[in-house]
C-alpha cells in the first residue's frame, strides 16, 4: 500500500515541461541533425540491413534504415534532455 506522503513526494519531483512551440520543435530538429552527423561517422558497419525506400544524396549512400532509426532514436533522447534542461534553466 502506498502511503500518501510517499505519493506526494513523488508527485512534487516532476520537472516542468513546456508545451509545444516552434522553439521546442527547432531544438528537437537541431538535436536530430546532430545525432545524424554523429551517427554518420560513428557507426562502424554502415550499409547493413534494408535500404530506405526513397532517394538519398550521395553523402548518405551507406545510410540505411537501421542507421536512420538508430540516429533518430538517439536524436530524440538528446532532444528530450536538451528541452528539459533548457526549460529548467529558464531558456525555453
Amino acid at each position: 500500500m502506498i502511503h500518501l506522503t510517499l505519493l506526494a513526494a513523488v508527485q512534487s519531483t516532476v520537472p516542468p515541461t513546456p508545451g509545444w512551440t516552434p522553439t521546442v520543435g527547432l531544438v528537437m530538429i537541431i538535436c536530430n541533425v546532430l545525432a545524424i552527423i554523429i551517427g554518420r561517422f560513428a557507426i562502424q558497419k554502415p550499409g547493413v540491413g534494408p535500404d530506405i525506400p526513397v532517394s538519398k544524396p550521395a553523402l548518405f549512400r551507406n545510410f540505411n534504415l537501421p542507421e536512420l532509426l538508430a540516429t533518430m532514436s538517439f536524436g530524440h533522447i538528446l532532444g528530450a534532455g536538451a528541452i528539459l534542461g533548457l526549460t529548467n534553466v529558464g531558456v525555453l
